[in-house]
């Protein structure tokens, strides 16, 4: 049984502990620093609102963005800064979309430990929003997995335009 084996039965068991954070929010330097009162406004999606801003997770193998094949880039669902080109994207068989790189600059991280064992959760560089855990069993060149949140992404393919990124009202 390896790592990813025993987070699986704990989060089908609904097993977590106390969220208890080695550094918090405070230290990331946030571009666009909305409050939640004001992302809530932003985002027409519950669920979204609670995986980026409340630090929820999504149900395994409910994103649309699992079967996504083509080019182009995920951006962040809050901000619309890109995250992630398709062309990092791989199949882990976790349930989630996983990559194994990002854009530079694009994540910060940090310590959590919401599942008793110690995780290093990402979020969006420009907005804070919560986009899901990073771990060391991903493929090469970089032998990382980020694990992201489906429903904290949307996906531009590649010839369309990106979104502007969304600013402050």
């Amino acid at each position: 049984m390896n790592r990813r084996d025993i987070l699986k039965a704990f989060m089908a068991l609904g097993v977590t502990a106390p969220v208890v954070h080695a550094n918090s929010e405070d230290d990331m330097d946030i571009e666009l620093d909305l409050t939640k009162r004001e992302w809530r406004k932003i985002l027409d999606d519950d669920a979204a609102f609670r995986v980026l801003f409340k630090e929820g997770t999504e149900r395994p193998w409910t994103s649309e963005f699992n079967k996504e094949k083509r080019p182009g880039t995920y951006i962040c669902k809050a901000c619309y800064q890109p995250l992630f080109d398709a062309s990092m994207k791989f199949e882990s068989g976790t349930g989630w979309p996983s990559f194994f790189d990002t854009l530079e600059g694009a994540v910060e991280t940090k310590r959590d430990f919401k599942l008793i064992l110690p995780r290093t959760e990402y979020h969006c560089s420009r907005c804070g929003g919560h986009q899901g855990h990073v771990f060391d069993d991903g493929p090469q060149p970089t032998g990382k997995r980020y694990c992201n949140n489906g429903i904290a992404l949307e996906f531009v393919p590649e010839g369309q335009e990106l979104p502007s990124l969304r600013n402050a009202a």
